[in-house]
């Protein structure tokens, strides 16, 4: 039998006898500093709620999800303009090099083991498209954090006269003073719309449904946009 076997990017729980199997174990290769963002999508929700450090895990499996004992991490800081793709691709080369470490310092004996503390645990469960829906409530500096959060997909998305219309590049703005979710003003600048707090997020880039990304400039000279107007719904 193997001495030791190694899961990383593995959707799935691995039964009893699979963990069993390896002479000392299963260890995994968790894109996150663990107990937090437990879960599918743990890049992609550390921008999503405006981290500014994660890292990775080297954990030793158990039957849980992502409850294992903590063997190895190391931590990166997460850029102001990062998105979950781009934090995704720093992580896996952070995660290739620690995985080397932890196996090298495995094969000595000097690997250390820690329990997780469970009562800090959070969740970073799989996207599904309804996480992409813009709800107009929450800051904009949460709707932007979540845009880039959810890039590729599902994105930051809303509706715009019926149709879905999804949001590529946004920026954030202090004020705003009309009801959440309508429109504040519509210019070349941007399409700017007003959010919780009083906030204000300059939708960019955009694509309508059906349609390729654009300046938010090009779809309003085809989609007419003024104060007042509502996204969302």
């Amino acid at each position: 039998s193997p001495d030791v076997a190694v899961v990383a990017a593995y959707g799935r729980i691995l039964p009893p006898d699979a963990l069993a199997a390896p002479r000392l174990g299963c260890l995994n290769v968790h894109a996150s500093l663990l107990p937090e963002l437990r879960g599918a999508a743990p890049a992609q929700w550390a921008v999503a709620r405006g981290y500014e450090v994660t890292g990775v895990t080297i954990m030793q499996m158990d039957e849980g999800l992502d409850t294992g004992d903590i063997r190895l991490q190391r931590s990166l800081s997460v850029a102001p303009d990062e998105t979950g793709e781009s934090l995704l691709g720093k992580l896996g080369g952070l995660g290739a090099s620690a995985l080397g470490e932890a196996l090298r310092l495995f094969a000595r004996g000097e690997l250390p083991r820690t329990p997780q503390d469970h009562s800090k645990a959070t969740l970073a469960p799989m996207l599904r498209r309804e996480d992409g829906e813009a709800d107009f409530s929450r800051t904009a500096l949460d709707l932007d954090r979540r845009r880039r959060g959810f890039t590729p997909w599902p994105g930051l998305w809303t509706r715009a006269s019926g149709s879905v219309l999804k949001v590529h590049d946004s920026e954030v703005l202090p004020s705003g003073g009309r009801a959440t979710g309508e429109i504040v003003e519509a210019s070349a600048s941007g399409i700017d719309v007003s959010c919780g707090e009083g906030t204000v997020l300059r939708l960019r880039e955009v694509q309508p449904e059906g349609g390729r990304r654009m300046p938010a400039s090009a779809y309003l000279a085809g989609h007419p946009l003024r104060p007042g107007d509502r996204l969302g719904g």
